[in-house]
């Protein structure tokens, strides 16, 4: 009889081979920054022992790298979730207001691509639909790297912007609304059977900017589970089967995520935290006029930069959110 190998299989060994390397990053991490806390500490001693005042602000300096770093370190901590460190699948949906919402969905994913090329992940656009005049009315993208979903788990809402409206020609404020669902993309085969009763699927010419198949033939993919209203789509792939495999495991990350989450807590919405794109119902507000502030209503953290916000600088709203969901 053969002994078994150490892994299971080529993908348990990759998994434990990615965690390996993970926890060797963490711990030359930690040694830099105990190195850092020594040095410090030497700084100190040094300036006393020299009565030189002019080490002061050199002090300061190191201290202010030193807690940045360590910043940086309990964020990571704190990513520990079961889909943590998986790759994101947002989708962003505009609200009622036509073009307005829809350019605001257009700022919105924009802003997540500035955030992501920050970070260092790429994105990988799955499906999309251009507003009638500018704009988007729907995208779904994939955010691939380290940690992706530990962090794009605090965007999942509505949104609201408030602003003069550039399509207003008399010049008044304008509020819209667009929203923001994220799910890990969860790689492992998810145990769920799906009877064909329950599915509805369309295929139809696929939509936006680029690729050679965009409106030339039917292979983009919708599906809809009957029982739950949860659609999915997907049209970037190579062909009608690629598009339908990604869309089919989308749906089962979703009604696993619902599935957990009825685990949980006894919720009566079967989609979960599903809301109205609408007033009321705002994760995070962006007001342009006549202040400006972005205000995350969930950990009242403001920051009067929306610009920088909107430019992708996004890391502190993150943060806030991981930070709050460990303490309640």
């Amino acid at each position: 009889m053969e002994e078994p190998g150490f892994w299971d299989s080529p993908e348990e060994s990759q998994k434990v081979m990615k965690e390996l390397k993970s926890l060797k990053e963490l711990v030359e991490v930690i040694k830099k920054l105990y190195t850092g806390y020594e040095d410090i500490l030497l700084l100190i001693e040094m300036g006393y022992e020299e009565n030189d005042d002019s080490m002061v602000r050199e002090i300061r300096s190191e201290i202010q790298e030193f807690e940045g770093s360590f910043e940086e370190l309990r964020i990571q901590t704190l990513l520990s979730g079961e889909y943590d460190s998986c790759n994101a699948i947002m989708t962003l949906h505009a609200g009622a207001g036509g073009t307005e919402s829809c350019d605001w969905a257009g700022m919105l994913y924009r802003m997540y691509n500035r955030w992501a090329e920050r970070k260092g992940l790429s994105i990988k656009v799955l499906d999309y639909l251009d507003g009638d005049i500018t704009g988007i009315k729907t995208v779904t993208f994939e955010v691939n790297g380290e940690n992706a979903y530990g962090c794009l788990k605090s965007e999942k809402g509505v949104h609201r912007l408030v602003r003069i409206s550039p399509f207003n020609s008399a010049g008044k404020r304008q509020t819209s609304f667009a929203s923001c669902d994220v799910v890990p993309d969860i790689e492992d085969e998810i145990d769920i059977e799906l009877a064909d009763d329950e599915l509805k699927i369309d295929t139809y010419r696929a939509s936006g900017a680029g690729g050679q198949h965009v409106n030339k033939t039917s292979s983009a993919i919708r599906i809809t589970h009957l029982p739950t209203g949860i659609v999915v789509q997907c049209q970037n792939e190579r062909s009608q089967h690629f598009n339908k495999e990604k869309a089919m495991q989308m749906l089962k990350v979703k009604l696993q995520l619902m599935k957990e989450q009825e685990q949980a807590e006894k919720v009566s919405d079967i989609r979960g935290e599903v809301k109205e794109i609408g007033f009321g119902n705002q994760i995070r507000s962006y007001v342009m006029q006549p202040y400006t502030m972005v205000k995350d209503h969930r950990t009242n953290l403001e920051n009067s930069n929306v610009t920088a916000v909107l430019d992708g600088n996004i890391d502190m709203f993150i943060n806030a959110y991981l930070k709050g969901q460990i303490s309640s």
